[in-house]
């Protein structure tokens, strides 16, 4: 059986579990003295540790081991999206992360309706963290919030493959089957994006994509192109 997974800023010979791995460790899987866990720092390693002692506010753990995590993708995937309604942001973070993404931007743009503030930011990294849990991964991909689409699209130019969905794109303007090297991965919210914008990420360099024939709900089309990124590139075989 796999050991229990926690996320903790940093590794040393005794590693103290505090705030809400602390309160998970303890008041959900019932975490007691003695038993073996896997500490994660965010590196791409996973350490091996026993708990020597719950205290009131903190579990102190021996870390007894540490090897290299083979879960994580050779190559990077950048996901750019527009912000979604409800919790729909929280599911296209959660596929993310199950698939391999390496970072995850929201953006808003101007047929976004949906808002971003701290405490919803703070929940899809949070949502992020229990997926690389969940899903054996050593290593979360953070989310961070662009205020407009400008700002997200600019935030992945050094990237050599930026990819842009679009219902403009009348076909694909890359071939994705033979994509090759660390991509940036664009997909709009509910609304879509406006030819204006479209115009803009081809001007920074972005291919424009076509998801088919088919309209695809916004998070959807999220999980779909990054799995069809990830595929050709390799990191679901």
């Amino acid at each position: 059986m796999a050991h229990k997974r926690f996320f903790v800023e940093k590794i040393s010979p005794e590693t103290i579990l505090t705030g809400e791995e602390y309160s998970h460790a303890k008041n959900v899987l019932r975490i007691e003295a003695g038993e073996e866990i896997v500490l994660l720092d965010g590196s791409g390693k996973e350490y091996g540790a026993i708990v020597n002692e719950v205290k009131k506010k903190e579990i102190v753990c021996r870390v007894v081991s540490e090897r290299a995590n083979d879960k994580e993708c050779k190559t990077s995937v950048t996901l750019l999206c527009g912000a979604l309604k409800g919790d729909k942001t929280e599911l296209v973070v959660q596929k993310a992360t199950e698939l391999g993404v390496k970072r995850i931007g929201v953006f808003s743009s101007k047929y976004c309706s949906a808002y971003m503030n701290e405490n919803k930011l703070e929940r899809l990294n949070k949502v992020a963290r229990e997926a690389a849990k969940q899903c054996l991964r050593a290593a979360a991909p953070e989310a961070v919030y662009f205020p407009t689409l400008e700002e997200a699209l600019r935030s992945a130019e050094s990237i050599p493959n930026k990819i842009f969905a679009c219902e403009f794109a009348r076909e694909s303007e890359i071939d994705l089957h033979r994509l090759e090297g660390d991509c940036a991965l664009v997909v709009g919210s509910e609304g879509g994006f406006s030819e204006e914008e479209f115009e803009l990420a081809r001007s920074l360099g972005y291919a424009g994509v076509t998801l088919g024939k088919r309209i695809l709900r916004a998070e959807t089309a999220a999980i779909a192109l990054t799995s069809v990124a990830l595929f050709a590139l390799g990191e679901m075989q």
